[in-house]
């Protein structure tokens, strides 16, 4: 056979294959569009001719938009054009029948009722020729000129219609375009991943039409109805509830606390007697040692840790809280900072080395911590006053629960990424548990564990200002002078020496774990 006959042979089982493999294609296309199979067999083979977005119309995809997106099982476009079409037809129908100027107009018969008021008040003050006459006129002015004010807004806002329905119209278009000239693309992006995972969405279903359907007009005609006419359906302006509930589920939950306190009272005792014997005996430390003595020896650290350049700075911030008077009120704060941090680190470490083991453990874990670090820190306050009481010690715990999720999480990932490969290493070496902790795991993940010493540390200096709420002293006392005297200057000089007191913590724990 010649080199020509062979030519063809192999040109002939490449046409063979490839027909082949868009055969294969095609069916899976098939397959995947269900209706109109077709036409997405020639979209999907037009846009996979090069990588990337390749323009192409959909014309039901921008008529349906958010419906189609919906009934394609592509829920993420659909609630994108969900939200941006209901918010072009609330202009639509605030444009087309909504009360524009209601707003102001309430506004203005509310001061028309002040202004009333007001004249009475003159004309009895005029027969009684009472001082204040002149005040009650001048307030008489201002009310008239706040009425012509919102009578003149009124107006205005009701001759605005035509700006909010050519607005909503171009929105509306626009998302419509939009959703025509991107559908293909975004169900063929959807068909990569089906071929790869067969139990995501594929096909037009109608049910999925319905719900998307049922959902588009709930929404988009509720809240076109809520901005539009708003006295239609009362219900739609307040949620539909009784106070009484609130009241007894607060008295409930009161009652709890109460019995917890009380059925507890031995145990409390114990965490508060413990927590103020730490907090006495680093306050001894911090607060009693000669301050010559603290900035050597937190300089020294500073540069052993970090180096000369942190050492530096280290000495200058200390001087600052000397200079300036902050320095006791420093060491105070230093010292809650430090009882609150050793617990939450000796506490966490431990706790975050048992959940790495225990992915069970850690499972039940994790949405305490989730809840730990979602609560809002002035929360914590109200349980920690309730079993403890206001003063330094519960300071302390609320900062311990506030600070302590970072270590814990930092801890486990730290030991989940361990690599494999050198435990096992350990392991044929006959590495006992121990040993294989201690000498193993905790040196690979003693960068992150710090990290999230690191985190612990300064999230526990955060809660310094709203300890000071409940008694902790420092200088989250001075920060809440001001903000109770609004002494703008002491506050800032109070909050840089707070600032300076967590970056001072911060670089010399970054240094360590570097």
């Amino acid at each position: 056979m010649n080199d020509q006959s062979q030519g063809q042979a192999l040109s002939a089982n490449q046409n063979t294959n490839h027909s082949a493999a868009g055969g294969k294609l095609a069916a899976l296309i098939a397959d995947f569009a269900g209706a109109n199979a077709g036409y997405y067999q020639r979209v999907f083979a037009y846009i996979t001719e090069a990588p990337g977005y390749r323009l192409t119309i959909n014309p039901l995809a921008g008529l349906l938009s958010p419906v189609w997106f919906g009934a394609r099982g592509l829920w993420s476009w659909f609630l994108t054009f969900l939200i941006v079409e209901t918010f072009a037809y609330i202009q639509l129908a605030r444009g087309l029948i909504g009360d524009l100027g209601r707003d102001q107009r309430e506004r203005a018969e509310s001061i028309a009722i002040t202004l009333e008021t007001r004249r009475q008040q003159i004309e009895e003050a005029t027969r009684n020729n009472s001082g204040s006459l002149d005040a009650l006129k001048r307030a008489t002015e201002s009310l008239e000129t706040a009425l012509a004010n919102a009578l003149q807004q009124s107006e205005a806002a009701a001759a605005d219609t035509l700006t909010f329905i050519v607005f909503g119209l171009v929105l509306l278009i626009a998302a419509k375009v939009f959703a025509a000239c991107s559908a293909n693309w975004a169900l063929e992006r959807h068909f990569t991943r089906w071929r790869a995972d067969r139990n995501l969405n594929a096909g037009l279903s109608w049910p999925r039409a319905g719900v998307a359907l049922a959902v588009f007009v709930l929404v988009a005609g509720l809240s076109a109805l809520r901005f539009a006419q708003p006295d239609q359906v009362p219900v739609l302006l307040d949620f539909p509830t009784d106070k009484a509930w609130r009241i007894g589920v607060g008295d409930w939950i009161k009652d709890g606390f109460s019995w917890a306190k009380t059925a507890g009272a031995d145990f409390f005792n114990t965490i508060n007697l413990a927590v103020r014997s730490l907090l006495d005996g680093l306050e001894t430390v911090f607060v009693g040692t000669p301050w010559p003595v603290i900035i050597l020896v937190v300089g020294m650290l500073a540069w052993l840790s970090a180096g000369p350049r942190v050492a530096v700075f280290t000495l200058a911030a200390l001087a600052y809280l000397g200079v300036l008077g902050f320095w006791e009120k420093a060491m105070t704060t230093i010292s809650l900072l430090g009882a609150a941090a050793m617990v939450s680190i000796t506490l966490g470490i431990p706790l975050g080395i048992y959940c790495a083991r225990r992915p069970k453990v850690y499972a039940f874990v994790r949405p305490v911590l989730d809840f730990m670090q979602s609560m809002p820190s002035f929360v914590y306050l109200i349980p920690v006053i309730a079993f403890f009481g206001a003063g330094k010690p519960a300071a302390i715990v609320a900062t311990l629960i506030f600070g302590s999720p970072p270590v814990i999480r930092f801890t486990v990932l730290g030991l989940q990424q361990v690599p494999h490969a050198a435990r096992e290493a350990a392991m044929a070496f006959g590495a006992t548990n121990s040993y294989l902790l201690f000498k193993v795991d905790l040196p690979l993940a003693a960068r992150t564990i710090m990290a999230g010493v690191n985190q612990t540390i300064l999230l526990s200096l955060a809660m310094v200002v709203v300890a000071s709420l409940i008694g902790a002293k420092g200088l989250g006392e001075d920060v809440l002078e001001a903000l109770q005297y609004a002494s703008e200057g002491q506050g800032i000089l109070a909050g840089l020496a707070i600032l300076f007191c967590a970056l001072i913590l911060d670089r010399i724990v970054a240094g360590n774990r570097a």
